[in-house]
């Protein structure tokens, strides 16, 4: 019997749904901080290398074998159990909402937790947004496969679930809510009781984050309210991100399709020359790899001079380009937060070179440029500001905020630029050969019970 001849489940209560959209939080945000420890523990592993064998050639190579060893397995792990694990996933989660794709929890989930370990603690150019938020909606999935959800209740309990994945990442629940809410504004059911779901599955995340010691990144930085005349220099600060923002989209489209072109009778080349590339860097220039998360508070506070945060941009957006079509599980939020950053105190310091400024105002523009290449490669402005603010608790600068990412969203529209994820789910599929929306069906069958691949 297939899922479509199975009757169809009563809607469930909605103090049942919040429950379980609680429930569905706290397995999130304890999954979360479980990933965020062994990912924190694993990447010191450059130390103890050089604690070993030094700084010398030896301990380099040594370092770049670790990583692409690392790399590779994570890719293998990927690519015969979970294919769909590699990358973000998000693209992967609005496809479900939408009815286009499935979440297969029974492989996701593990595939996503123990690859993305491997690949991240390598030094890879990725976040651990990406699989954190796959993994809540996992989460998600599994809860309502085992309640046989109908398919509304399912795609409420997936944006709780992803909501959940992104305050565990970052412990930000409002942008994680907020997130939801503009993000997959075309997929999200604007129904009292999923927006609620969203809301509490994000709390309780954040919540079992902290309780089971969970390690979200400290991003917070020192800033001060900005005179109104700077305003037109955030204005400029989102014109630059606008053009930044859609140069990073169609980079890494591009290098998705080269990648797979190229490397496709020997798929595992990527992991193997990414791995030992930024296993090398990793002890040469740490600066350059990872997902940036913990670099943020040393960039704007290390007094960096200006031709080195330029090396860095140019290293680190090379970085984010090459790591992304691996095949591996690994997010863009990060490596885009941190790139933003080094943008932002590069103008910071010319406005501070030509201007006079009050103190801290290159670390304004670094948070508001934060908020600005978000709104512009996933064009959600509103998010970009949110999300910048509880990052960093830059609060008294959202004005500047919504300057800088409004016009980095409008820049980029001009430029004929779209949502990053929008683009990737439509990559995904013309590869599985689908051109259109697959037949929904009645809305009230239960969801889950064929877990079978769809063509």
């Amino acid at each position: 019997m297939t899922a479509g001849d199975r009757p169809a489940r009563a809607p469930i209560s909605d103090g049942l749904f919040y429950i379980l959209a609680a429930l569905c939080g706290a397995l999130t945000g304890v999954v979360g901080a479980a990933f965020h420890l062994v990912v924190d523990t694993l990447t010191v592993w450059p130390s103890w290398v050089v604690a070993r064998f030094g700084h010398g050639i030896g301990a380099v190579l040594l370092a770049a074998a670790i990583a692409s060893v690392a790399l590779v397995l994570a890719f293998v792990l990927t690519r015969r159990i979970a294919p769909e694990a590699a990358g973000s996933g998000v693209q992967e989660i609005e496809g479900a909402m939408e009815g286009l794709r499935k979440v297969r929890w029974r492989r996701v989930l593990p595939v996503k937790f123990v690859a993305g370990v491997l690949s991240l603690s390598t030094g890879l150019v990725a976040g651990r947004e990406g699989p954190t938020i796959h993994m809540g909606a996992s989460i998600a999935e599994a809860i309502a496969e085992r309640l046989k959800f109908q398919t509304t209740e399912l795609r409420g309990l997936l944006a709780a679930g992803a909501a959940a994945g992104l305050a565990a990442a970052f412990n930000a629940p409002l942008a994680a809510i907020l997130f939801i809410i503009e993000e997959t504004r075309k997929q999200f059911a604007y129904t009292f009781r999923a927006y609620t779901a969203v809301i509490i599955a994000s709390v309780s995340s954040a919540i079992a984050m902290e309780l089971v010691g969970g390690t979200a990144p400290q991003l917070k930085l020192d800033s001060a309210e900005m005179p109104l005349s700077l305003l037109p220099a955030f204005l400029g600060l989102g014109v630059l991100l606008g053009g930044v923002g859609w140069l990073f989209n169609r980079t890494i489209l591009f290098m998705l399709d080269w990648t797979a072109k190229t490397f496709g009778k020997a798929p595992f080349v990527p992991a193997m020359v990414v791995g030992a590339a930024v296993g090398a860097l990793a002890l040469i220039l740490p600066q350059a790899v990872g997902g940036g998360e913990l670099l943020i508070p040393g960039l704007v506070t290390g007094n960096l001079p200006l031709a080195t945060l330029a090396v860095l941009v140019v290293l680190r957006f090379i970085g984010a380009m090459v790591s992304y079509p691996v095949g591996v599980p690994g997010g863009i939020f990060s490596p885009m937060l941190t790139l933003a950053t080094a943008l932002g105190l590069i103008v910071g310091l010319l406005v501070e070179a030509m201007l006079p400024v009050p103190p801290l105002t290159s670390a304004a523009f670094a948070i508001a440029a934060m908020g600005g290449l978000f709104a512009a490669t996933i064009r959600a402005p509103l998010v970009g500001v949110v999300l910048a603010a509880e990052l960093t608790g830059g609060y008294a600068l959202i004005l500047p905020l919504i300057v800088t990412c409004m016009t980095s969203n409008a820049v980029a529209q001009a430029l004929g630029g779209r949502p990053i994820y929008e683009l990737l789910l439509e990559r995904t599929l013309r590869l599985s050969g689908q051109t259109a929306p697959p037949s929904r069906g009645d809305v009230s069958a239960p969801i889950g019970a064929d877990d079978s691949p769809r063509s």
